[in-house]
């Protein structure tokens, strides 16, 4: 490494952000770029290790360590230290497709395990992967780059998320002619319609779909197999055929007075509020407003968190977010060991907005809801909930125990579940005749990517379950590898 005593002799620094009061105004990202000298600062930070296990990406005590994408983050770190910038957007680029999404939503299990972090601050990996490619895209370095010969090959890729535009875009630099299919208006899955533009600006995700257009990539939208288009015919017209349809099957809350109004799955929330101010700027009124409303979120992670955030720009009365779990602790506990995923308390940017806005932070923790009552109309007026506390049963499961006297009643006209997702929808999947895991996700091996049809491949969430996007954009390479060697024989694909 360039400065091997760097990480002694700086500070960990992020990215500044728009203050609270301000972002909440509108629905921009609010990542404040760092200057240059800060960011060579920031890269000399990263250490002369030995063993970077910030690029291991395994799995370890059932979380993420490292990066999956196995990207060489000691090299570009070292080339922006070094100011070599096209050197490091190029090692960058070698592993990771769309750093410009990694760098923006990912939770940087890079950052979990970076050596540095064993005792100290970790490097802010994900704050330089970002603005290599920030800057590679505003001097005009990353160009369409099609590929220089066509193997006369054609697969369909289902699903337009991150594993399935990973996947596309290796086929086709292997030359074979690629077509995404798309059940939405929009290209992105995910990317697009599952998180919220201050999160992730949808002009860049549409840059990205046009640099992939202008080389080679069909891209078809308002299309579902099974529906549209049967899977025999997609089997009939393609060499081979990716299954990157995600994990879609929200996992609902079947309580007392569940089919009221005003009670929606997060994903409905949040995927109708983007498209809305994609396609009108919230003019058209086609989303679900929270406006002057009393919000509960039902769930953590980071749904719960953009629900959070959608609400309190769109004029929510108030917000509580409710979950099962106990508060994580500040630091990392003795059983959670460096280098796995650090499990302390960390406060998201919709409970930053939140705690600015409301004075407080709007989770509680260890409370079970009970049901839900509606007013005469039939709509949502309340939550009853319960406290709980978590303790070992017999047979040495833990397991929820409700505190005696502990009920509550909470206001709501507008509850929104994030409870995350119990797997891939059926419809193309039966019309294939694709075998399932026991947890209903399509089986196959984790690299292999082969489902149990000649010629039929998956990858992502479909495969392996809600995941991260790191995870995601893995597996769609892996399957590009897989049918790229299906179709010829052998892969050079990395």
């Amino acid at each position: 490494m360039g400065k091997t005593t760097g990480f002694i002799e700086y500070q960990r620094r992020t990215p500044a952000e728009c203050e609270p009061m301000e972002r909440i105004k509108n629905w921009n990202e609010f990542s404040v770029p760092m200057e240059e000298e800060q960011l060579r600062e920031q890269g000399a930070r990263c250490m002369d290790c030995g063993t970077p296990f910030c690029h291991v990406g395994r799995m370890l005590s059932g979380m993420a360590s490292g990066c999956p994408l196995h990207n060489l983050i000691p090299e570009w770190n070292d080339m922006v230290y070094r100011g070599n910038w096209q050197v490091a957007l190029k090692r960058l680029h070698k592993t990771n497709n769309f750093p410009e999404f990694t760098g923006r939503v990912c939770p940087a299990p890079c950052e979990g395990s970076c050596t540095v972090g064993k005792n100290g601050d970790s490097v802010t990996i994900k704050s330089i992967e970002k603005a290599i490619v920030d800057r590679g895209f505003a001097e005009g370095w990353i160009v369409p780059e099609p590929p220089l010969t066509r193997t006369g090959k054609k697969v369909a890729v289902v699903g337009s998320g991150p594993a399935g535009l990973a996947c596309a875009a290796q086929l086709n630099k292997a030359g074979h002619s690629v077509t995404v299919y798309e059940r939405a208006d929009r290209i992105g899955g995910l990317l697009t319609y599952g998180i919220p533009n201050m999160k992730l600006d949808k002009k860049k995700v549409q840059r990205r779909v046009d640099l992939l257009a202008a080389e080679g990539v069909t891209f078809v939208t308002r299309t579902e197999i099974g529906r549209d288009i049967t899977a025999a015919q997609l089997q009939e017209e393609n060499d081979a055929v990716v299954l990157c349809g995600g994990s879609t099957k929200a996992r609902d809350l079947p309580l007392e007075g569940r089919e009221l109004r005003g009670i929606h799955q997060a994903m409905e929330f949040l995927t109708l509020n983007t498209k809305s101010l994609l396609d009108s700027e919230l003019a058209d009124g086609e989303y679900l407003s929270a406006a002057g409303k009393d919000v509960v979120v039902i769930g953590g992670g980071d749904t719960g968190t953009d629900c959070v955030a959608t609400s309190i720009r769109h004029g929510c009365r108030s917000v509580i977010q409710l979950e099962i779990m106990p508060q994580s602790p500040l630091t990392r506990q003795p059983g959670n060991p460096w280098p796995e995923w650090p499990k302390v308390l960390k406060v998201d940017y919709g409970q930053q907005e939140a705690a600015s806005l409301y004075e407080e932070d709007p989770r509680r923790y260890l409370v079970n809801t009970k049901r839900f009552i509606g007013d005469a109309s039939g709509h949502v007026q309340e939550l009853h909930t319960v406290r709980i506390e978590w303790k070992r049963t017999e047979d040495g499961r833990m397991a929820p125990v409700e505190v005696p006297g502990s009920e509550e009643v909470i206001r709501a006209q507008l509850v929104l579940l994030a409870l995350g997702f119990t797997g891939p929808e059926e419809t193309v999947l039966g019309e294939l005749g694709v075998e399932r895991d026991e947890r209903s996700n399509v089986k196959a091996e984790f690299g292999a990517q082969a489902t149990n049809v000649e010629g039929v491949f998956t990858a992502g969430d479909m495969r392996r379950g809600q995941s991260l996007v790191v995870w995601a954009i893995n597996e769609g390479r892996q399957a590009a590898r897989e049918v790229d060697r299906f179709l010829m024989g052998s892969s050079n694909l990395p």
